[in-house]
């Protein structure tokens, strides 16, 4: 199956009323495990690099490629999209490997200055048909960038998307970034209403921190692409930390990452089961 554009996934869903699940790939075995539980759910998926990313591997071209390849054998529509990139050069590495979509993270900058990058980001990206999300009232956990009460303004939120023309909008809602513990309390209430005042598509990042029943409310509220990283890296850690306790002799890498594989590959299905059931009607 050919690579997908972002836009084909996430704009569908956001017209049904249904989430989209858009997982973080750290090592190779991330994407093996996001698309092939994907293919267990029948259902579409984003595989997300991010910047932080593809500065631990020295590069984003090689787990880039990687990721690229996965998706396109997929029997699943699968998108390949840049995650919280604050540098434009990165964007236009992404852009030049192929990625269907970038987050442009400018949320640190004052509100003027973001919007002024990110519409300068959406021109360049929209000439080459990549998708673009943006970010506005930082979501927190972040490098402790930011409180964690704040919360995306409605009418600050449009005004942002149409003067920088962006494709989706990352809000704060509640959640935030690098929660291992499942308990944000998100606000459903001003999901609805950025929904009702936005025409694009909605980002919930920092979704670790929420649960099952969280997930599904934010989307019936109007949340459509579900970012999800850290979840997946505990189950991915307690797994091989199992296999490893199990067998202290053991040396072959790929006994304890299949079984890492193995446990993130059956969540990712369970949770696009979710995101993916009959939302707002």
């Amino acid at each position: 199956m050919p690579l997908t554009p972002t836009d084909d996934i996430v704009g569908p869903a956001h017209e049904a009323g249904r989430g989209v699940g858009a997982f973080n790939v750290v090592q190779l075995e991330h994407a093996e495990a996001i698309v092939a539980g994907a293919e267990r759910a029948g259902q579409p998926v984003i595989l997300q690099i991010s910047e932080n990313t593809a500065r631990y591997h020295r590069a984003l071209a090689p787990l880039g490629h990687a990721s690229l390849a996965i998706a396109r054998s997929s029997r699943v529509p699968v998108a390949v999209h840049l995650d919280h990139a604050e540098s434009v050069d990165l964007v236009r590495e992404a852009v030049e490997l192929g990625f269907t979509s970038v987050m442009f993270d400018a949320s640190r900058l004052p509100y003027e200055e973001n919007l002024a990058a990110t519409r300068e980001v959406t021109r360049y990206c929209h000439r080459a048909n990549v998708w673009v999300e943006a970010e506005l009232g930082e979501v927190g956990g972040k490098d402790g960038a930011h409180a964690p009460g704040v919360r995306t303004d409605p009418e600050e939120a449009l005004a942002f998307t149409g003067a920088t023309a962006v494709d989706a909008l990352a809000v704060a809602v509640g959640s935030s970034h690098a929660m291992v513990t499942r308990d944000a309390a998100v606000d459903f209430a001003l999901i609805a209403r950025l929904r009702e005042v936005l025409d694009v598509p909605l980002v919930l990042h920092g979704s670790s921190g929420v649960d099952d029943d969280g997930l599904a409310g934010a989307v019936a509220a109007g949340m459509t692409k579900v970012n999800i990283s850290t979840h997946l890296n505990k189950l991915f850690t307690q797994a091989a930390r199992k296999e490893l306790a199990a067998n202290t002799a053991l040396t072959d890498t790929r006994a304890y990452l299949s079984a890492a594989r193995a446990a993130v590959e059956s969540e990712v299905a369970r949770l696009l089961e979710l995101l993916t059931a009959d939302g707002r009607r």
